[in-house]
């Protein structure tokens, strides 16, 4: 199963998130294609993200016989405030310069000379776009239209600001990538937006942002039905409303478990049963 952005470029339809990995990062996304995973998203943020691991992952890869043109890499742009003091760009240059910076840097981690998306890691203030939002965006757009990256695409964005973006952007994302709590109805106004606008939503944190769920009847009920785990469940769901669901398992038989979650299919009114689950 894969999807299309509106400028016609297919991707996987589940993807392995590598936050939070550190030193294991390499070696997890190693089992992660084992496994099945063919993409892999990331950040040049050692915050949050070893980008130059999933890099040394990449060549090893390359020397079993998966290249670079099988696999769909996603990385992104993030801002100062999103960073600590090991910046990947000059902090003093202009933020057309920094996001140019960033982005050989990421080239050079992941030993490509293309990206298959990259994204802004967020706003520079929740509310709003201020004069850095659209200048990131501006030279995010340049490498665009440079076919440096086959799309582009913003993370952590309000139904506000995706709005305004793809009202005066010149190109409108094709990626938008948030949290999702079922609590917020799995961030309905955002995708909704996607929806009108052929935007591909992708979903983090299906699992850890809603733990609470977990221990709802109705769920439970529908994974002794389709004879699967939760998080499956939750996984199919996310999938069947449109979503590319992003896991960050650290256990291989999970990554397994979770690529199977297209063997079956929900109905509708388990659909809509799940959509209000957590609110």
């Amino acid at each position: 199963m894969s999807s299309t952005t509106y400028n016609h470029v297919s991707i996987p339809s589940f993807m392995y998130g590598t936050a939070w990995k550190k030193e294991a990062t390499a070696g997890l996304v190693l089992q992660a294609v084992e496994a099945g995973f063919t993409a892999i998203d990331t950040a040049n943020q050692l915050v949050h993200y070893d980008e130059a691991r999933v890099g040394e992952a990449l060549l090893q890869l390359a020397k079993q016989g998966i290249t670079r043109d099988k696999l769909f890499l996603q990385t992104k742009f993030t801002p100062v405030n999103g960073q600590d003091h090991r910046l990947p760009y000059d902090a003093r240059a202009s933020v057309t310069r920094q996001v140019q910076q960033s982005f050989d840097s990421s080239l050079e981690h992941l030993h490509t000379d293309y990206l298959d998306s990259y994204v802004l890691h967020g706003p520079y203030s929740r509310r709003g776009l201020s004069a850095e939002d659209w200048e990131v965006w501006a030279a995010i757009e340049s490498l665009y239209d440079a076919g440096k990256t086959k799309t582009i695409g913003i993370s952590n964005v309000s139904a506000e600001q995706l709005s305004l973006l793809c009202t005066k952007a010149r190109h409108k994302p094709m990626m938008v990538q948030n949290r999702c709590y079922a609590a917020f109805g799995w961030d309905q106004a955002v995708r909704e937006i996607c929806r009108a606008h052929q935007i591909i939503y992708q979903g983090f944190s299906l699992l850890t942002a809603n733990s609470g769920i977990f221990t709802e009847p109705d769920l439970r009920a529908l994974a002794a039905k389709y004879q699967t785990g939760l998080a499956q469940v939750v996984f199919r769901f996310a999938q069947q409303v449109g979503m590319l669901p992003l896991t960050g398992t650290t256990n291989p038989q999970h990554m397994k478990d979770d690529l199977q979650s297209d063997r079956f299919t929900l109905l509708l009114e388990e659909i809509k049963q799940i959509e209000t689950i957590g609110m």
